[in-house]
């Protein structure tokens, strides 16, 4: 069984896990909290929350327990949670290369997988920050909830348990590439639509093809034809 710590307040659950695994048996743990004030997004991006409001968890889990190489893992996580929030909302979930989840066109969650030495074992660090109350985002135009985009409430501490529960049944499972591929891309916010790209400060049209097996998303430009990106080497601008 995997422990769920609840705190009241904290700057980061990312950065606060690895307070909570024992240090004679390092184990799964995990920690949420509905007021973070310093939330830790993709490459250094911040995750920005209204208190009690949203949902702010992070997951460790052993790397031993992983049979995915690290990028097909943090897509694995995206389509768990994917699946999650389109059992719980019946909605279409989407999800937005390389870690955002998308319901009706407005990001609801955003994901961050890191690997950490934690109590000197090797642990992956899954977290996620998912808008569930909150209605008003400011200039965050592409935002959104689950209150937003589906019209129902959520209680937050019975929606992070469920949450939690499905993750650490499904988190572990024996799950080849080629079906997390075939998931992710099944999903894929804006696949074989004319999108608006900017690379290099430049804009330009395309059309997103797939997810690769390097975890490049691979795009048919209107000028340059196939390419192939990391992340922030292209911004999809819709």
């Amino acid at each position: 069984m995997t422990n769920l710590f609840y705190l009241r307040e904290c700057s980061s659950t990312q950065e606060k896990i690895g307070e909570f695994i024992p240090a004679e048996n390092p184990v799964s743990v995990a920690v949420c909290t509905f007021n973070q004030t310093k939330g830790k997004g993709q490459y250094g991006n911040s995750w920005e929350s209204g208190k009690n409001l949203n949902i702010a968890y992070s997951l460790a889990v052993p790397t031993s327990s992983i049979n995915l190489p690290d990028h097909l893992f943090n897509f694995r996580t995206a389509v768990l949670l994917a699946d999650f929030l389109a059992n719980l909302t019946r909605e279409k979930v989407q999800i937005k290369w390389p870690n955002d989840i998308i319901i009706k066109n407005k990001k609801v969650a955003g994901l961050l997988v890191e690997k950490k030495l934690l109590q000197r074992e090797p642990f992956f660090v899954l977290g996620i920050g998912l808008n569930v109350l909150q209605e008003n985002f400011g200039n965050l135009a592409k935002a959104g909830s689950l209150l937003t985009q589906t019209g129902v409430s959520n209680d937050l501490e019975a929606l992070t348990e469920k949450l939690h529960n499905y993750l650490v049944e499904k988190i572990t499972e024996n799950v080849n590439l080629k079906k997390t591929l075939k998931q992710l891309n099944k999903n894929l916010f804006r696949k074989d639509l004319v999108s608006v790209f900017e690379i290099d400060q430049i804009r330009q049209n395309g059309i997103i093809k797939e997810v690769d097996e390097g975890g490049f998303l691979v795009v048919d430009l209107e000028k340059d034809g196939l390419e192939k990106f990391f992340h922030k080497e292209i911004e999809l601008l819709y």
